[in-house]
């Protein structure tokens, strides 16, 4: 039984290529995934702190609350609350 090389070759080479494609694909669903979470637990925590209303404090809920809220997550619902706080 004779290795042929061709075909080993081919064979390496296509992983190699699928590799490169896997790396090259899941990084912006990483990113999507990560954008999905943040956006639900600053939804969460903005809505928990306007519940409850924490230290007697609410925050609006408009269209920049949200974008903060959902892009940074529970940092920027945070940076609402204390801007709430000193303004």
């Amino acid at each position: 039984m004779a290795f042929d090389f061709g075909a080993i070759s081919a064979y390496i080479i296509g992983l190699a290529v699928l590799f490169v494609f896997w790396k090259i694909f899941t990084k912006p669903f990483k990113w999507l995934i990560r954008l999905v979470v943040n956006g639900i637990l600053g939804g969460l925590l903005l809505y928990i702190i306007n519940s409850i209303g924490f230290a007697g404090l609410t925050i609006d809920i408009n269209i920049i609350t949200s974008l903060i809220a959902g892009i940074l997550g529970i940092p920027g619902v945070i940076l609402l609350f204390v801007l709430q706080l000193i303004l």
